[in-house]
């Protein structure tokens, strides 16, 4: 088990709640969780670490929306999601946690962008893109490396969801699906990286009720809360965060 300080067991605990809220509604706030969790955890062994975190949060999800998704969305992304997936696993096999943080730092500030860029322009952003094959391979592999190398691809996946045009619930839902088969996927190669190991899944299992916890308080509370402002707030720190990575 890891020797941590109580300050890093709150910093934690915190991120398998939020790890919950985001599965309950606010997939953002992964992007934050990602760049706090590096306060506690190397670079490389954090991507280990929170991996069974995010699949516990991925089963309550599916479970939450199982009848919300629409399969052929996900079905022709997955070939292309598996290249970017293999092209990740050949970068983590060769970088250590220091030469990872400022890429993973990169990919943060990236989703920020896509998600501002996304928010600003609304609809009108979703139409300037395309819906060729060309466009879904390059999101797929992007998705796939993205989350391969920092768990960050949720906002490669909005911006493809979106511009296919699904309902709320179907876009929490297919989203909820994508994230489990690939987070299922990526499993073995994590394995086989030492990423995943005895001692960090024992350390997963003990962040489980935090993040069932997270997940309910999401479904119940985030509905109350003015989401601009709390939406901010998140990118707002998890820019810090990425900032903070590449320094």
């Amino acid at each position: 088990m890891f020797e941590l300080s109580v300050v890093e067991w709150f910093i934690v605990i915190l991120c398998a709640v939020f790890i919950g809220f985001s599965k309950s509604g606010l997939p953002n706030m992964i992007i934050l969780v990602v760049t706090v969790l590096m306060l506690v955890f190397p670079a490389k062994e954090s991507v280990g670490i929170l991996l069974p975190m995010l699949l516990v949060g991925d089963v309550f999800a599916v479970t939450y929306y199982r009848r919300s998704v629409v399969w052929k969305h996900l079905i022709s992304l997955i070939p292309w999601v598996l290249i970017g997936i293999l092209c990740g696993y050949f970068v983590l096999s060769h970088l250590n946690s220091e030469q990872l943080k400022p890429m993973i730092g990169i990919i943060v500030l990236a989703m920020i962008v896509l998600h501002i860029t996304r928010q600003k322009f609304g609809e009108r952003f979703n139409q300037l893109l395309p819906s060729s094959l060309w466009f879904i391979s390059l999101m797929g592999i992007l998705g796939g490396f993205t989350t391969m190398v920092g768990n960050a691809a949720g906002g490669v996946m909005a911006i493809y969801l979106l511009v296919k045009g699904l309902s709320k619930n179907e876009f929490v839902g297919t989203s909820a699906w994508f994230f489990l088969s690939v987070n299922v996927i990526k499993v073995p190669f994590y394995l086989h990286l030492g990423l995943i190991n005895q001692e960090s899944l024992t350390f997963n299992l003990w962040m489980v009720p935090a993040i069932i916890l997270g997940a309910f308080i999401g479904i119940k509370i985030l509905p109350l809360i003015p989401q601009k402002v709390f939406q901010w707030l998140v990118l707002i720190l998890a820019a810090v965060g990425g900032i903070n990575l590449l320094l």
